[in-house]
């Protein structure tokens, strides 16, 4: 008897995208983890999603540009397809309602068609260290100065270098609060390899000597288009 072909799913007839944050300890949540946290979200809150077709049929859900492990975000992004047209401030509701806190759903709003992907170009980032600010200002000095940082990494391929001064567009060393850990914001734009805000931490400790007294709690602020006259990072929901 010939092998039947899998059925067919229908194609979506709307698509979202959501904007949200991983905050406090969930910012350790793996990528994976997340995923599956997404997946029993979306049926918890009954959304009529549109699925893949093949034998084994999946709900619909791109992840776009997700943090690292351990960081935290204000700023990561997903597309869902749906098999049903829905109000994007309902879905929000009923995703934030079923989404465990730390995993906040910051904003949904419809898809103006292309990809998400390739309007997430670059991200800003607050890095926090408990060291003096002076200390931190040579460090940053000493990164920007340098013509070329190289940088390892251990990947699912093993150990690799790359240069990571490339990739940052500014860094700096702003003002904090009273009381709180000296702080650098840095906008790294996106590409090949991909730099992460870890790397220019490692480079700065590297080449400056910045040595704090415990681990620097990363925070992606935001992700999008990148405006090379600017050098702001712009919202991927614009359209």
């Amino acid at each position: 008897m010939p092998r039947q072909d899998p059925p067919q799913q229908p194609p979506p007839v709307q698509r979202l995208r959501v904007r949200y944050a991983k905050r406090g300890r969930l910012r350790f949540t793996s990528h994976r983890d997340f995923s599956r946290a997404f997946e029993r979200a979306v049926f918890r809150a009954r959304i009529p999603m549109a699925y893949s077709s093949g034998f084994n049929p999946h709900p619909r859900i791109s992840y776009a540009g997700a943090s690292p492990t351990g960081a935290a975000s204000e700023a990561e992004y997903l597309e869902l397809a749906l098999a049903e047209v829905l109000v994007p401030a309902e879905v929000h509701q009923l995703l934030d309602a079923s989404l465990p806190p730390g995993l906040d759903v910051l904003a949904v709003v419809e898809s103006s068609g292309g990809s998400l992907s390739d309007r997430l170009q670059a991200s800003r980032w607050r890095i926090e260290v408990d060291v003096p600010r002076p200390e931190a200002e040579r460090a940053v000095e000493a990164f920007l100065a340098a013509p070329e940082v190289t940088v390892e990494r251990m990947t699912k391929r093993g150990l690799r270098s790359f240069d990571a001064r490339a990739a940052v567009s500014s860094l700096a060393v702003v003002d904090a609060a009273d009381g709180a850990p000296t702080t650098i914001e840095l906008v790294l734009r996106h590409g090949e390899p991909a730099v992460r805000a870890d790397d220019i931490l490692s480079g700065m400790t590297r080449l400056g000597g910045l040595v704090a007294s415990g681990p620097a709690l990363l925070t992606r602020l935001d992700q999008g288009p990148y405006d090379e006259a600017t050098g702001e990072v712009g919202d991927p929901f614009a359209s």
